[in-house]
């Protein structure tokens, strides 16, 4: 079974495809190409969509939301125009259940002297044309956005925080009513944020996080400390251990 991942950086959108051993001889054949979108800066996010290979999800450093229906030939910024309180997107996730429902995490987790701050979760029902505010507002930098495999409605955000200082949002929230509430289920103090976020691949109720303990002053980077780990859970959320 191939499955897909992908990441971008400056506008490239670089696919991997993991593979089985015995199938690996089809990679020899591929060959890079630029894709786009043409635009300078930087991206933290892309994701496509399993029931749609040539579509994907483009998360610019501070230029918004961008989609492709035909695998990169051409990009469509759905941000524009939308209530969108700021163009920095730090996480994208399409629901493999419904390819309509699409999330958006503001504030790129990639935390330079010059990053931009986030306002929250975006939400849109068909497929990025419109799109609404669904909170986290103080969350700041949003690393990561995981949708339930099987119910469009229960989805998790890795929140890395304010850059600047400590912040009592930084964590792991969980929403099962597709946004409207959010509960803050992993949380290991003010200086410690979610850095990343993923299911076990065989059973969605297992679920592995990273916290990182950082933020930066004008002259420094504070990377490190008590706060940071990687995290289990096995009841989707509700407990976890810490396996460091």
């Amino acid at each position: 079974m191939l499955k897909k991942s992908c990441t971008a950086v400056c506008g490239l959108l670089l696919c991997v495809s993991f593979l089985n051993a015995q199938d690996i001889s089809v990679l020899k054949n591929l060959k890079w190409r630029q894709v786009g979108p043409f635009r300078g800066g930087r991206s933290a996010v892309v994701t496509g969509v399993d029931a749609q290979p040539n579509t994907y999800y483009f998360g610019a450093a501070a230029g918004g939301v961008w989609k492709t229906t035909n695998g990169g030939d051409s990009w469509l910024p759905v941000s524009d125009g939308q209530p969108f309180g700021t163009s920095s997107i730090g996480a994208i996730a399409v629901a493999e259940s419904d390819p309509n429902v699409v999330y958006a995490g503001t504030g790129e987790y990639d935390i330079r002297g010059n990053v931009s701050e986030g306002d929250g979760m975006y939400k849109s029902m068909d497929g990025g044309q419109t799109w609404k505010h669904i909170g986290l507002d103080n969350t700041r930098q949003i690393a990561r956005i995981i949708v339930h495999p099987r119910n469009p409605d229960l989805v998790y955000v890795a929140a890395l925080g304010h850059v600047w200082g400590p912040n009592e949002d930084r964590g792991v929230y969980r929403s099962k009513d597709g946004g409207k509430t959010w509960e803050k289920i992993l949380y290991r103090g003010s200086k410690a944020g979610a850095i990343e976020l993923v299911f076990d691949p065989t059973n969605a109720s297992i679920l592995y996080a990273g916290l990182w303990e950082v933020y930066r002053k004008p002259w420094d980077l504070e990377s490190g400390g008590p706060g940071s780990g990687i995290f289990k859970s096995t009841d989707a959320g509700d407990t976890w251990t810490e396996l460091t």
